[in-house]
């Protein structure tokens, strides 16, 4: 397939996807998510910023050696420091790409930069050869290009492209752009550029408008020849442009765009939902592909069409994006090696038989609440045992919760802290208020609530209900997750998990850093 013809795909969830507050991923989840991802044939992973932290870091250099097939990449401003951090962290990796970064709009050089435009342009061209001097792939992205002077643009492209940059990102970093504009940007962008030809063309665009999608797909059909996104659309403030709606429309409209990705569309969904259990945002029922009514018709006149000739109301085929291929039904008869066998082909391995042991015990009792297991119960079940897995300042020991209709619910919770039982018993205005109140009574965290969100891991009234509770404390925001069939626990279990996070003092600090 041709340059012309090949669309490459740039993942950056785990880079932009992360920096969403309250989305920040352990070493084991962006290792897990890489090679989900890597099954999916992604072309480019963005593992993270290395310079950002040194668990970012570590982050990074555990993907780069657990990812054989996809390029691994590192974000790094125009500086020596991150461009060796990158290198540094990518040292193990089969394809290394260091993706470096400067502001170019006027806005950003005069009041973040506070740089002359000759001096950004020198600057930058200095960061790219110095990446090139370390790797081979470089890619170069002018931040807020959306915003940025055209002239400009085409002086600092061309001269990053003749330092030794083989891919130039032109990002729509604050979403500002509208589609027949960007779209514009792009094809004046290889036109006047002497060197184009000697570079691919990227997008990374954002989603304030709701416009990722749509920007960068003007972007593709005006030579743009890789798309930066997310699985979910994940990403800072609204989010970037999502992975699946980018691919399929592309695959969907051939006819249109005339190009290819590599990208086996059939894992779409898996990992739609390992992404979501991680970062505990759930996706929306109406999201295009991945949501749970993606391809749902209630509709009787639909319904009527779809049975006759399917392509009356559906674009595409669920299969083809991996719905309908992730059920599984196992129950507790289910033996230890179909448990590790399914968890593998999830893209899920464990480093130690005590690991495994964990994991299946907590299956075995998932199994005597409900009768039949999902992949999306087990990729739950996983996060929780890993999460259980870390040193824990609280544990939950038992919880009884009281409601009855013109009562005040109540809740009495026993929590273990630092090794000794606390009993605690809180009114609430109901049964997870009280139960959180209780916690609280104990842990005194002084934290505040930023969210408290459910969702149905899978259907029917036995389905395990995912909490999400997002805590911020002197700045500091984490993500605590819990999963179960009793509500009330799952949400003890996740306010817990947040406590966990907030008071570790191995958990990083939130990647609120520049990038594009």
């Amino acid at each position: 397939m041709s340059q012309q013809n090949r669309l490459v795909i740039f993942d950056t969830t785990m880079r932009d996807g992360e920096q969403s507050p309250g989305a920040s991923m352990t070493k084991e989840e962006k290792v897990r998510i890489g090679k989900a991802l890597e099954k999916m044939r992604v072309d480019v992973m963005e593992a993270g910023f290395a310079a950002a932290s040194p668990g970012d870091f570590a982050a990074i250099e555990a993907v780069a050696s657990a990812v054989r097939e996809s390029t691994v990449c590192s974000l790094a401003r125009a500086v020596d420091r991150d461009i060796e951090q990158a290198a540094a962290a990518l040292k193990n990796a089969e394809r290394a790409r260091i993706h470096t970064f400067i502001a170019t709009s006027p806005i950003h050089m005069q009041y973040k930069l506070r740089m002359e435009p000759n001096a950004v342009i020198e600057q930058a061209v200095r960061a790219v050869k110095k990446a090139r001097g370390l790797v081979e792939d470089v890619e170069f992205s002018c931040e807020d290009a959306g915003r940025s002077e055209i002239d400009f643009l085409c002086r600092i492209i061309e001269a990053a492209i003749d330092a030794g940059a083989s891919t130039i990102n032109i990002p729509d970093t604050v979403g500002y752009a509208i589609p027949e504009e960007f779209g514009n940007t792009i094809r004046t962008l290889i036109e006047r550029i002497p060197n184009a030809d000697k570079a691919i063309f990227s997008v990374h665009c954002h989603n304030d408008l709701g416009l990722a999608v749509a920007n960068s797909l003007a972007a593709v059909t005006n030579g743009a020849r890789q798309v930066e996104c997310t699985i979910n659309g994940l990403g800072e403030r609204a989010g970037n442009a999502s992975l699946e709606e980018v691919v399929m429309a592309t695959r969907t409209r051939q006819d249109l765009f005339n190009i290819e990705t590599g990208i086996d569309t059939t894992h779409i969904v898996p990992t739609s939902r390992l992404v979501s259990s991680i970062t505990g945002f759930p996706v929306q029922p109406n999201k295009a592909i991945v949501g749970a009514n993606a391809f749902a018709h209630e509709s009787g006149i639909h319904q009527d069409g779809v049975l006759k000739h399917r392509e009356t109301y559906e674009i595409m085929k669920a299969e083809d994006v991996g719905w309908g291929a992730n059920r599984m039904v196992m129950g507790k008869h289910s033996g230890r090696a179909a448990f590790r066998s399914r968890l593998q082909e999830l893209g899920v391995t464990f480093e130690t038989d005590a690991a495994l042991n964990d994991a299946f015990a907590r299956f075995k009792d998932l199994a005597d609440k409900k009768h039949e297991i999902f992949d999306e119960d087990l990729q739950a079940l996983v996060t929780e045992s890993r999460s259980a897995s870390l040193p824990d300042t609280y544990s939950l020991v038992s919880l009884e919760s009281h409601s009855a209709t013109g009562e005040t619910p109540v809740s009495e919770i026993v929590i273990s802290k630092e090794g000794t039982e606390h009993r605690s018993k809180a009114e609430g205005s109901g049964p997870v208020d009280a139960a959180l109140r209780a916690i609280e009574e104990v842990a005194k965290s002084g934290a505040n609530l930023l969210l408290y969100s459910v969702n149905a891991i899978t259907e029917g009234t036995d389905s395990q209900g995912e909490v999400t509770v997002r805590l911020e404390k002197a700045g500091r925001i984490v993500n605590g997750s819990g999963a179960d069939t009793d509500i009330v626990v799952a949400s003890a279990k996740a306010y817990i998990h947040a406590l966990n996070l907030l008071v570790s003092t191995n958990d990083r600090t939130h990647p609120q850093n520049d990038g594009v």
